[in-house]
């Protein structure tokens, strides 16, 4: 077996609707297709490839913590993700990693997940 790529991220919230707005509003994904699955959702795209997709669980059930920490995405265009973060009052950590070559731009979505988007250095 060889791994490609990684495919997508599964993120569970009883925010669906908000959440395709965070995704489109701060990094351009696409709320697209998605099997008639028995419970809601949303597939947010970049370009062809459904890279997170929202699952709805109710409020009042109790969450299942995940073992996951984060998840990234690579990009360019530093100033204007920044711009929009802040012009939207949402707080960021930026951490430069000069061994890897990587501004790590690190923020929660609106349901608090951790994510970081991963700029070259040298748009600092």
């Amino acid at each position: 077996m060889e791994l490609k790529r990684l495919d997508h991220v599964n993120v569970r919230t009883d925010k669906v609707d908000e959440m395709i707005r965070w995704y489109e509003t701060f990094l351009g994904l696409k709320n697209g297709w998605r099997p008639n699955f028995s419970i809601p959702g949303a597939w947010m795209y970049l370009g062809d490839q459904p890279v997170v997709h929202l699952v709805h669980v109710d409020a009042a059930c109790p969450s299942i913590e995940p073992k996951i920490e984060h998840f990234a995405f690579a990009a360019t265009g530093y100033a204007a993700f920044t711009a929009k973060l802040n012009a939207a009052g949402l707080a960021c950590d930026v951490v430069h990693i000069p061994d890897a070559g990587i501004l790590q731009v690190n923020v929660e979505d609106c349901d608090g997940n951790h994510l970081h988007i991963d700029f070259p250095a040298d748009e600092a």
